[in-house]
């Protein structure tokens, strides 16, 4: 088995984060608590994981605070595994991940399910990114640069000082 490398040193957002969610099964696991699956049992059956490879994605889901466990919701001596937080912010990466592979993984013609709004019963929009002043923005029209590069505006200087 090849040793995974640890980017908890890396100033990258990209990178940093593959620690805690660096694999489809993990996605996955959040994807189902998502949907409301809350037991071991449950994210077995859905994902069809073995138990061993399972317990060690939901222990680094827990050590990572994207999950928590908490007592059985029915009182039985089970524990519930819940999305924290941190886990809920995931919501967009899974939507945006989800939008991507209904367009570029699935034919034409080809049936899937899709993420509806529980109001209207309407496909969720496409996700978009948009400036400050609301432009939509490309890939072209951004740039990764270092902490250092960035200036606090008058309203963070007056703030911090």
């Amino acid at each position: 088995m090849v040793k995974r490398t640890s980017h908890a040193d890396s100033l990258c957002g990209v990178a940093r984060p593959l620690d805690a969610i660096g694999d489809g099964w993990s996605l996955l696991i959040v994807r189902d608590a998502f949907d409301g699956l809350r037991r071991f049992g449950e994210f077995q059956r859905s994902l069809g994981l073995s138990k061993n490879i399972l317990a060690v994605r939901l222990r680094n889901l827990v050590a990572h605070d994207i999950l928590e466990t908490v007592p059985a919701s029915d009182g039985s001596a089970y524990q519930d595994y819940v999305l924290t937080e941190k886990g809920r912010a995931l919501f967009p990466l899974l939507v945006a991940l989800r939008q991507w592979g209904e367009a570029f993984c699935f034919a034409p013609d080809e049936a899937h399910v899709v993420l509806v709004d529980k109001a209207t019963g309407k496909p969720v929009p496409r996700l978009e990114l948009r400036a400050q002043d609301g432009r939509a923005l490309a890939p072209e029209d951004t740039v990764v640069v270092h902490p250092s590069a960035i200036r606090p505006t008058k309203r963070q200087r007056a703030k911090a000082g």
